[in-house]
C-alpha cells in the first residue's frame, strides 16, 4: 500500500512539472478528469486503493473523480496532452495573460454601484476607492448628506473600474419626498451598472432597512452581481465571536458571504480586491472581444489638438437659481436631483461627457452663500468644495435668476459679484447666464435683456465683453443649452488662444502711434511685445531703459488687445521687462570691462523666453 502511495506522489510531482511547462493556471480546465479521458490518454493514470470499483462506475457514467484518484506518469504524457490541446485550439498563454486595466478606455471600464441605507459609509468607501476626498462625509444620522449620483474611477491595486456613489435608499419613502426622488434616481442608474456593493453597518448589525434594501435590490437589480460589504468592521474580531455573529446576520440578506472592511481605516480592502478581480476580468474579456469586432467595422475620425484637451466647466451661483436644472438640460437626462426646495445640491457633482467631439467635465456646485463662523455641518463643507471647484475650472458659468433681477431691479448682488471677481482673479473665462426667462413677459423681459449686460460690465470693469446668455432651462423643448455650450466653447478657445510675436509687434507699432502720451519726452520705448503663455493669455512688454508704462498705458494696451483680437470675456495679463543698454560698448576704456552673456529666463507652460542682459563692471 505504501508503494502505491509513493508512486502516486511521484506521479503528482511529475504532473506539477507538466503544468508549469505549459503555463496553465489550472490543468483541469484543459484536461478533463482522468477517468473520462480518451483511451490514449487514460493509460498514464492508475487508480490505486480500494476505490477502484467506484471509479470504474464513475468512468462509465462520465462523471469526474479527479479528487479521489492517484496518478502515475509516463514519458509521453506531455506530448499527448499537448496534441489534444492543439486539436482543440486552446491558447493557454492567452487565457492566462492578465488584463491591464490602466490601458483600457474609461468608457469601456465596468461600473460598480455603491448602495445601502443612509449613514452606512457609502461616501467614505467611494473616497477610499478613488483615493481622493471628493464626496462629502459627515456624521448626520438624522440628515442625509449625499443626494446625487457621484461618479469616479476607482483605483484598487491594479484594478480600474467606474464607481458610483448613490444616496441612501429608503424603499418605503414617498415618491414626492427627497428620499423618494433619490431612490428613483438610483433605480434609473442601475441600467448602466454591472456590479453592486451593498453596504451595511457592522457595528449596528442587520437593520430592518437593510432587509428592505435587499428586497429592493432583488426586485430592481436582478441581473447585477451584488456583493455584501460589512463596513465599520475595525472593532470586530475572532476572539469574542463578534465577526461570526456579524457574518451570520449578513447572510440573512441572501447575497452570499459578506466582506468585512473599514472604509475609514482601509482595513479589508485586500478581501474586496480578491472578490472583485475575477468578476471584473471576466467582464472585461467579453467587452474587449466585442469592442475589437466593432473597431474592425467602424472608422474613428481623427481629432484636432483642441478637442483632445478636456474642458473644465463649473456652474456656480446662489441657491435655487436653476444650476442643477441646467446641468440636466445639457446632459439630456435626470443626472442630479432638482426640485422647488432651495439648497438641494450639497456635493459638487462632476460629470464627464462629449460635446461635438470635445471632452467636457461639467461640475454642478452647491449654492454659493457667505460663510459664517457659527455655521457648521454639510452646508459649510459645501461652500469650501464649491470654491475649490471654481479654482479648478477653465470656464465659469455664473447663473442669475431673471425673476429676482426684475423684482430687485439689480442684476448682481454681493455674493454674485464676489464669484465673478474671484473667477477673474484666478484667470478663468467667465460667462453670465440669466435663467428663468420664461417667467418674464413683455416690457419686463426686454428691460432685463437690455440692463443686465450693461450692469455686468459696470460691476466687473476688469474684463470687457463678458458674454451674457438668456435661457429658460426648465422649459420643454428649449434650445438654451445649445446657446450656452456654444458660448462656453467660444470662450474656451479664446482663453487658449496664442498669437505670434511678429503679428503682435506689427499691431504694437500701429497702437503706439495712435496713443496720446502725457509726456512725449518721458515716453517709454517698447522694443517688442510677445506672448509667453496661454490659459489665460499672458504677454510681456520689453522696454528700453528704466522707465515703465503707467497704469493708464497698461489699460490702453489691454483694451486694445481685446478689441483688435476679439479676446472679450477672458482676463488678459501684461507684464513688463526692462532691457538695459550695453554700457561697455560706449566706454571702451582700459579701466572698464564689459561682462555680457548673463541670461534671464522667463518660463511658462508653453515655451521658455530668453532675454539677454548686459552689465558693466568698472575696475577702480
Amino acid at each position: 500500500m505504501f508503494y502505491s502511495y509513493a508512486r502516486g506522489f511521484s506521479a503528482w510531482r511529475s504532473l506539477r512539472r507538466f503544468r508549469t511547462d505549459f503555463r496553465a493556471t489550472n490543468l483541469w480546465n484543459h484536461v478533463e478528469s482522468p477517468v473520462s479521458l480518451s483511451p490514449e490518454l487514460r493509460s498514464p493514470f492508475r487508480i490505486v486503493g480500494n476505490y477502484a470499483p467506484s471509479f470504474a462506475s464513475l468512468a462509465e457514467s462520465g462523471k469526474s473523480c479527479s479528487s479521489f484518484c492517484t496518478l502515475s506518469s509516463q514519458d509521453d504524457l506531455s506530448d499527448n496532452v499537448a496534441a489534444k490541446n492543439k486539436a482543440k485550439k486552446v491558447d493557454i498563454n492567452k487565457e492566462s495573460k492578465p488584463i491591464d486595466f490602466t490601458k483600457i478606455d474609461i468608457n469601456l471600464l465596468p461600473t460598480v454601484l455603491i448602495v445601502g441605507r443612509p449613514n452606512v459609509g457609502k461616501s467614505a468607501l467611494f473616497n477610499r476607492l478613488i483615493r481622493r476626498r471628493e464626496a462629502l462625509v459627515y456624521n448626520t444620522p438624522t440628515d442625509h448628506v449625499t443626494r446625487d449620483i457621484r461618479e469616479g474611477v476607482a483605483k484598487l491595486s491594479n484594478l480600474r473600474f467606474r464607481v458610483l456613489d448613490s444616496a441612501g435608499l429608503e424603499a418605503e419613502a414617498s415618491k414626492n419626498s427627497v428620499l423618494g426622488r433619490t431612490t428613483e434616481m438610483t433605480r434609473n442608474v442601475l441600467g448602466k451598472c454591472q456590479f453592486a456593493l451593498l453596504l451595511m453597518d457592522a457595528r449596528e448589525g442587520i437593520h430592518h432597512e437593510d432587509i428592505n434594501v435587499g428586497k429592493w435590490m432583488r426586485k430592481n437589480a436582478a441581473g447585477i452581481k451584488t456583493i455584501i460589504v460589512m463596513n465599520k468592521s475595525e472593532l470586530l474580531n475572532d476572539y469574542d465571536g463578534s465577526i461570526e455573529i456579524a457574518i451570520a446576520e449578513a447572510n440573512m440578506l441572501g447575497f452570499g458571504n459578506p466582506i468585512a472592511l473599514s472604509a475609514e481605516t482601509g482595513l479589508g480592502m485586500t478581501e474586496l480586491y480578491e472578490a472583485l478581480k475575477p468578476m471584473l476580468e471576466t467582464h472585461m474579456l467579453q467587452v474587449l472581444n466585442d469592442h475589437e469586432d466593432e473597431e474592425e467595422t467602424s472608422h474613428i475620425p481623427e481629432e484636432d489638438e483642441l478637442s483632445k484637451l478636456p474642458l473644465q466647466l463649473a456652474i456656480v451661483g446662489k441657491p435655487n437659481v436653476g444650476k442643477s436644472t441646467l446641468l440636466n438640460k445639457i446632459l439630456g437626462e435626470e443626472r442630479v436631483l432638482v426640485g422647488p426646495e432651495a439648497g438641494l445640491t450639497r456635493d459638487s457633482i462632476r460629470v464627464h461627457f462629449e460635446y461635438e467631439g470635445r471632452a467636457v467635465y461639467l461640475v454642478d456646485t452647491a449654492g454659493w452663500l457667505p460663510r459664517t463662523k457659527d455655521e457648521k455641518g454639510p452646508s459649510s463643507l459645501s461652500i469650501v468644495q464649491s470654491r475649490k471647484n471654481l479654482m479648478r475650472a477653465h470656464v465659469v458659468a455664473l447663473v442669475l435668476d431673471a425673476e429676482e433681477i426684475a423684482k430687485a431691479r439689480k442684476s448682481m448682488k454681493h455674493a454674485e459679484v464676489v464669484i465673478a471677481r474671484r473667477a477673474i482673479e484666478e484667470g478663468r473665462g467667465l460667462i453670465v447666464i440669466v435663467n428663468k426667462m420664461d417667467l418674464l413677459k413683455g416690457k419686463q423681459r426686454d428691460l432685463v435683456m437690455k440692463a443686465v449686460p450693461e450692469e455686468v460690465q459696470t460691476v466687473i470693469p476688469q474684463v470687457t465683453g463678458i458674454p451674457v446668455v438668456f435661457i429658460a432651462a426648465a422649459m420643454e423643448g428649449g434650445t438654451g443649452q445649445i446657446d450656452v455650450m456654444n458660448q462656453v466653447i467660444e470662450t474656451y478657445e479664446r482663453w487658449c488662444s496664442r498669437l505670434s510675436t511678429a503679428h503682435l509687434n506689427r499691431w504694437l507699432r500701429k497702437v503706439m502711434s495712435r496713443h496720446s502720451w502725457k509726456d512725449q519726452s518721458a515716453q517709454p520705448k517698447v522694443k517688442y511685445f510677445t506672448q509667453v503663455k496661454a490659459r489665460p493669455p499672458t504677454f510681456v512688454a520689453f522696454l528700453g531703459g528704466k522707465l515703465k508704462l503707467a497704469d493708464t498705458d497698461m489699460r490702453f494696451l489691454t483694451n486694445s488687445l481685446k478689441e483688435d483680437f476679439e479676446l472679450g470675456g477672458i482676463p488678459i495679463r501684461i507684464m513688463q521687462r526692462s532691457v538695459e543698454r550695453n554700457a561697455g560698448a560706449r566706454g571702451g576704456g582700459k579701466n572698464s570691462k564689459s561682462k555680457a552673456g548673463k541670461v534671464e529666463r522667463v518660463t511658462s507652460d508653453k515655451r521658455t523666453l530668453i532675454t539677454s542682459k548686459t552689465e558693466t563692471e568698472t575696475e577702480i
